[in-house]
């Protein structure tokens, strides 16, 4: 059994790799990740990881970004988000997003138990008492434009980061180490697959996925 734990904070880091010690044994591999940017190169590493636990605010991962991000690129390998945020809508984004599994960083030992195994065994979880908030909410994101995200390439996924973050297809070629003529080509496939006219509308929907930040 192979987890990454990705979470900016230390303390929570140990606490949840020990948690997950008591649940899956002391034979499971717990990796661990500080920013989304050092979850990559452990996911190269062990391709056969069997669950990520994704912290909802990490460096790297901006709202919603990081898990559309390993969605894209490891679809077979669940993700679990960690919160202290408890907000249904919130909940609600991360599931119709692909999140296997949404826990509050307050969750005791018994209650991520839970989850785990349910997610392990393919099922989707989330807190009980919080079922009929989440279920009632509405998302930020529809389904549709959801379905849209799946389609992208982990490339598509890329260049359209970088088109919401007002990259120029020069810049972004440059960034990718690729031809300009590349990156239009992903363009357009990217506004195809997401029934969008122009790049403008492309990142505006790309910033769907980022969540303001709270004071």
């Amino acid at each position: 059994m192979i987890a990454i734990i990705a979470d900016d904070h230390p303390l929570f880091r140990v606490a949840l790799s020990q948690a997950c010690a008591a649940i899956l044994g002391s034979d499971a591999l717990l990796l661990q990740a500080q920013t989304m940017q050092q979850v990559w190169p452990l996911l190269r590493q062990h391709p056969d990881t069997h669950l990520i636990f994704l912290d909802l605010k990490m460096p790297g991962s901006e709202g919603f970004t990081g898990l559309t991000a390993l969605r894209t690129e490891y679809p077979d390998v669940p993700v679990v988000m960690v919160s202290a945020e408890e907000d249904p809508v919130i909940i609600k984004q991360a599931l119709t997003l692909g999140a296997g599994a949404y826990i509050p960083k307050s969750a005791p030992l018994d209650v991520l138990s839970e989850a785990i195994n349910a997610v392990l065994n393919g099922d989707s979880w989330i807190p009980a008492e919080l079922s009929d908030d989440v279920k009632n909410a509405r998302p930020l994101i529809d389904n549709d434009f959801a379905q849209r995200l799946e389609q992208l390439t982990p490339q598509q996924f890329r260049v359209l980061k970088m088109i919401a973050d007002g990259l120029l297809n020069k810049q972004i070629a440059y960034e990718m180490q690729v031809q300009e003529t590349t990156i239009k080509q992903h363009v357009s496939a990217i506004l195809r697959k997401l029934n969008v006219n122009n790049r403008t509308l492309a990142g505006i929907m790309f910033d769907k996925l980022r969540l303001p930040e709270q004071g």
